[in-house]
Protein backbone atom coordinates (compact mmCIF):
# COMPACT_ATOMS: atom_id res chain seq x y z
CA UNK A 1 0.00 0.00 0.00
CA UNK A 2 1.75 3.18 -1.20
CA UNK A 3 0.57 6.70 0.61
CA UNK A 4 -1.33 9.17 -1.73
CA UNK A 5 -1.48 12.49 0.53
CA UNK A 6 -3.54 13.85 -2.24
CA UNK A 7 -6.26 11.35 -1.88
CA UNK A 8 -6.10 11.62 1.86
CA UNK A 9 -6.34 15.33 1.86
CA UNK A 10 -9.57 14.92 -0.64
CA UNK A 11 -11.44 12.09 1.20
CA UNK A 12 -10.82 14.66 4.93
CA UNK A 13 -12.40 17.86 2.60
CA UNK A 14 -15.57 15.32 1.48
CA UNK A 15 -15.48 13.79 5.21
CA UNK A 16 -15.68 17.34 6.55
CA UNK A 17 -18.27 18.82 4.13
CA UNK A 18 -21.12 16.04 4.57
CA UNK A 19 -20.51 15.31 8.71
CA UNK A 20 -23.37 15.69 10.94
CA UNK A 21 -23.02 18.72 13.47
CA UNK A 22 -24.36 16.86 16.22
CA UNK A 23 -21.38 14.62 15.90
CA UNK A 24 -17.91 13.82 17.13
CA UNK A 25 -16.35 14.80 13.48
CA UNK A 26 -12.66 13.70 14.54
CA UNK A 27 -12.96 10.15 13.85
CA UNK A 28 -14.73 10.14 10.89
CA UNK A 29 -12.23 12.49 9.11
CA UNK A 30 -9.79 10.84 10.19
CA UNK A 31 -10.40 7.37 9.38
CA UNK A 32 -11.21 9.04 5.72
CA UNK A 33 -7.93 10.72 5.02
CA UNK A 34 -6.36 7.23 6.25
CA UNK A 35 -8.32 4.79 4.33
CA UNK A 36 -7.91 7.23 1.20
CA UNK A 37 -4.46 7.82 1.91
CA UNK A 38 -3.61 4.07 2.00
CA UNK A 39 -5.72 3.30 -1.58
CA UNK A 40 -7.85 1.09 0.04
CA UNK A 41 -9.47 -1.24 -2.11
CA UNK A 42 -12.08 -3.01 -0.09
CA UNK A 43 -13.02 -1.15 3.00
CA UNK A 44 -15.25 -3.44 5.63
CA UNK A 45 -16.60 -1.65 8.79
CA UNK A 46 -18.30 -3.62 11.64
CA UNK A 47 -20.32 -1.81 13.65
CA UNK A 48 -22.12 -2.58 17.10
CA UNK A 49 -25.71 -0.33 16.00
CA UNK A 50 -26.47 1.27 12.50
CA UNK A 51 -24.18 2.46 10.21
CA UNK A 52 -23.13 6.27 10.59
CA UNK A 53 -20.78 8.86 10.03
CA UNK A 54 -17.94 6.23 10.12
CA UNK A 55 -19.36 4.75 7.06
CA UNK A 56 -20.13 7.75 5.11
CA UNK A 57 -16.25 8.54 5.81
CA UNK A 58 -14.88 5.40 3.89
CA UNK A 59 -18.05 6.04 1.67
CA UNK A 60 -15.88 9.53 0.79
CA UNK A 61 -12.18 7.86 1.07
CA UNK A 62 -13.35 5.09 -2.07
CA UNK A 63 -14.52 8.46 -4.13
CA UNK A 64 -10.58 8.47 -4.20
CA UNK A 65 -9.73 5.39 -5.54
CA UNK A 66 -11.32 3.77 -8.44
CA UNK A 67 -13.72 0.61 -8.30
CA UNK A 68 -13.21 0.86 -4.43
CA UNK A 69 -16.06 -0.95 -2.26
CA UNK A 70 -17.41 -0.20 1.08
CA UNK A 71 -18.81 -3.05 2.94
CA UNK A 72 -20.71 -2.28 6.17
CA UNK A 73 -21.26 -5.18 8.69
CA UNK A 74 -24.51 -4.40 10.93
CA UNK A 75 -25.46 -7.12 13.38
CA UNK A 76 -29.25 -7.25 12.77
CA UNK A 77 -31.47 -6.28 10.03
CA UNK A 78 -33.31 -2.88 11.33
CA UNK A 79 -29.59 -2.04 12.16
CA UNK A 80 -29.61 -0.76 8.17
CA UNK A 81 -33.36 0.51 7.79
CA UNK A 82 -31.74 3.92 9.51
CA UNK A 83 -29.00 4.41 6.69
CA UNK A 84 -29.14 6.31 3.61
CA UNK A 85 -26.10 5.00 1.68
CA UNK A 86 -24.49 5.82 -1.68
CA UNK A 87 -24.81 2.84 -3.96
CA UNK A 88 -20.98 2.75 -3.00
CA UNK A 89 -21.97 1.03 0.35
CA UNK A 90 -22.89 -2.45 0.87
CA UNK A 91 -25.20 -2.70 3.70
CA UNK A 92 -24.42 -6.41 5.15
CA UNK A 93 -26.08 -8.67 7.71
CA UNK A 94 -24.37 -11.54 9.53
CA UNK A 95 -21.29 -12.16 11.72
CA UNK A 96 -18.18 -9.65 11.02
CA UNK A 97 -15.59 -12.10 12.01
CA UNK A 98 -16.90 -15.39 9.74
CA UNK A 99 -17.91 -12.65 7.05
CA UNK A 100 -14.01 -11.05 7.31
CA UNK A 101 -12.86 -14.83 7.34
CA UNK A 102 -14.81 -15.76 4.30
CA UNK A 103 -16.62 -14.06 1.86
CA UNK A 104 -14.26 -10.51 2.45
CA UNK A 105 -10.60 -12.41 3.45
CA UNK A 106 -8.39 -9.61 1.33
CA UNK A 107 -10.11 -6.97 2.13
CA UNK A 108 -7.29 -3.99 3.14
CA UNK A 109 -8.99 -1.61 5.22
CA UNK A 110 -10.95 -2.48 8.54
CA UNK A 111 -12.78 -0.56 11.05
CA UNK A 112 -14.34 -2.04 13.97
CA UNK A 113 -16.31 -0.86 16.54
CA UNK A 114 -14.87 -2.07 20.28
CA UNK A 115 -17.83 -1.90 21.69
CA UNK A 116 -18.88 -5.10 19.69
CA UNK A 117 -18.94 -8.12 22.22
CA UNK A 118 -16.23 -10.47 20.83
CA UNK A 119 -13.85 -8.04 19.70
CA UNK A 120 -10.77 -9.94 20.53
CA UNK A 121 -11.49 -12.33 17.99
CA UNK A 122 -13.13 -9.89 15.45
CA UNK A 123 -9.63 -8.31 15.34
CA UNK A 124 -8.14 -11.55 15.14
CA UNK A 125 -10.25 -11.88 12.14
CA UNK A 126 -9.30 -8.27 10.67
CA UNK A 127 -5.90 -8.88 10.98
CA UNK A 128 -6.04 -12.36 8.97
CA UNK A 129 -7.94 -10.74 6.50
CA UNK A 130 -5.66 -7.88 5.44
CA UNK A 131 -2.57 -9.78 6.21
CA UNK A 132 -2.22 -11.21 3.08
CA UNK A 133 -1.63 -8.27 0.52
CA UNK A 134 -1.23 -6.05 3.56
CA UNK A 135 -3.55 -3.49 5.23
CA UNK A 136 -4.95 -1.51 7.80
CA UNK A 137 -7.35 -2.21 11.18
CA UNK A 138 -8.59 0.51 12.89
CA UNK A 139 -10.61 0.50 15.78
CA UNK A 140 -13.01 2.95 17.41
CA UNK A 141 -14.56 3.81 20.91
CA UNK A 142 -11.16 2.16 22.26
CA UNK A 143 -11.80 4.00 25.22
CA UNK A 144 -15.16 2.11 26.16
CA UNK A 145 -13.78 -0.85 26.55
CA UNK A 146 -10.68 -3.28 27.46
CA UNK A 147 -9.27 -3.43 23.90
CA UNK A 148 -5.43 -3.44 25.25
CA UNK A 149 -4.97 -7.33 24.29
CA UNK A 150 -5.12 -6.12 20.61
CA UNK A 151 -1.35 -5.41 21.24
CA UNK A 152 -0.83 -8.76 21.90
CA UNK A 153 -2.73 -10.42 19.30
CA UNK A 154 -0.80 -11.13 15.76
CA UNK A 155 2.15 -10.31 16.85
CA UNK A 156 1.40 -6.94 15.23
CA UNK A 157 1.73 -3.18 16.81
CA UNK A 158 -1.22 -1.24 17.80
CA UNK A 159 -1.21 2.68 18.37
CA UNK A 160 -3.84 4.48 21.07
CA UNK A 161 -4.83 7.72 19.37
CA UNK A 162 -6.49 10.13 21.75
CA UNK A 163 -9.15 10.76 19.14
CA UNK A 164 -12.95 10.98 19.71
CA UNK A 165 -13.78 8.12 21.71
CA UNK A 166 -10.27 6.25 21.49
CA UNK A 167 -8.55 4.82 18.23
CA UNK A 168 -6.47 1.79 17.86
CA UNK A 169 -4.75 1.91 14.62
CA UNK A 170 -2.65 -1.47 13.44
CA UNK A 171 -0.71 -1.39 10.30
CA UNK A 172 -0.09 -5.18 9.19
CA UNK A 173 2.77 -5.94 7.20
CA UNK A 174 1.77 -8.25 4.18
CA UNK A 175 2.85 -11.95 4.53
CA UNK A 176 5.10 -12.94 2.61
CA UNK A 177 4.83 -16.39 1.38
CA UNK A 178 8.02 -18.32 0.70
CA UNK A 179 10.12 -20.82 -1.59
CA UNK A 180 13.01 -22.89 -1.59
CA UNK A 181 14.83 -25.11 -3.38
CA UNK A 182 17.86 -27.84 -2.87
CA UNK A 183 20.80 -27.00 -4.57
CA UNK A 184 24.03 -29.82 -5.10
CA UNK A 185 27.63 -28.80 -4.87
CA UNK A 186 30.29 -30.93 -5.64
CA UNK A 187 33.67 -30.91 -4.07
CA UNK A 188 35.70 -31.14 -6.97
CA UNK A 189 38.72 -32.33 -4.48
CA UNK A 190 37.19 -34.96 -2.31
CA UNK A 191 33.67 -35.58 -4.77
CA UNK A 192 32.12 -35.06 -2.01
CA UNK A 193 28.38 -33.77 -2.14
CA UNK A 194 27.14 -30.93 -0.12
CA UNK A 195 23.44 -30.00 0.22
CA UNK A 196 22.06 -26.65 0.92
CA UNK A 197 18.53 -25.76 1.00
CA UNK A 198 17.77 -21.86 -0.66
CA UNK A 199 14.48 -20.10 1.00
CA UNK A 200 13.33 -16.65 -0.93
CA UNK A 201 10.44 -14.80 -0.88
CA UNK A 202 7.66 -15.30 -3.75
CA UNK A 203 7.39 -12.50 -5.77
CA UNK A 204 3.88 -11.83 -6.26
CA UNK A 205 2.94 -11.63 -9.98
CA UNK A 206 0.94 -8.18 -11.02
CA UNK A 207 -2.32 -8.10 -12.71
CA UNK A 208 -2.84 -8.17 -15.99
Amino acid sequence: MVWSAENATRAYLCTLKSRNKGTEPDVAEFVSALAAGSGARLMVEACSGTAGPTTLALAAAAQQTEGARVVCVVPKPGSAAAFEASNSVEIVVGDAAGLLADRYKGADFVLVDCELEGQERLFNAAVASVEGCGGVVVGYNAFSCDSSSWGGVGGVRVDLLPIGGGLRVCRVPARSARTSQWVVRVDECTGEEHVYRITSPRTRSAAA
